[in-house]
């Protein structure tokens, strides 16, 4: 199984990027970060519109695309492990879709295998990343009866 993060934005060095680094290394799948950035002065709406069509561009081909927005539906750390262990049957590329601050367009949603919600609350974009980061591994421990989950 491999993943992909799609996420708008570029994420610098500091803190968050440095967990995301030391989840990622923990998890035995391969993970691949794509970012994808619209560096034009676009209104609310029309920065959404650009965003969500250089995510659908990036986004592997094939790819079993989960949108991860406020709307989604949220899971426990076990039904979310239980979901990973049956996408990975697919042998289809994951790709979590991560959008700007304007949330993800309509299309990209329609595009989206499955729609979830990483909280109720509310998170910056860097640490939404981190917050899938950390929660892949904890798939990982999980699947694999791995005591980090306990």
């Amino acid at each position: 199984m491999s993943i992909a993060i799609v996420a708008v934005g570029r994420l610098k060095s500091g803190s968050e990027r440095t967990l995301i680094d030391t989840y990622i290394k923990r998890t035995p799948w391969p993970i691949a970060e794509i970012e994808v950035e619209e560096r034009r002065p676009l209104s609310g709406p029309e920065r959404m519109v650009r965003e969500g069509e250089l995510l659908l561009k990036a986004l592997p081909d094939g790819a079993m695309v989960i949108a991860l927005d406020s709307a989604g539906r949220t899971l426990s750390s076990d039904a979310f492990a239980k979901k990973l262990g049956a996408w990975r049957e697919s042998g289809r590329v994951l790709a979590f879709v991560i959008g700007g601050a304007e949330g993800l367009s309509p299309p990209v949603l329609a595009r989206a295998d499955e729609t979830l919600s990483l909280s109720a609350m509310t998170w910056p974009h860097a640490l939404a990343r981190v917050l899938l980061a950390e929660q892949l591994y904890r798939a990982h421990a999980i699947l694999s009866g791995h005591p980090y989950h306990k």
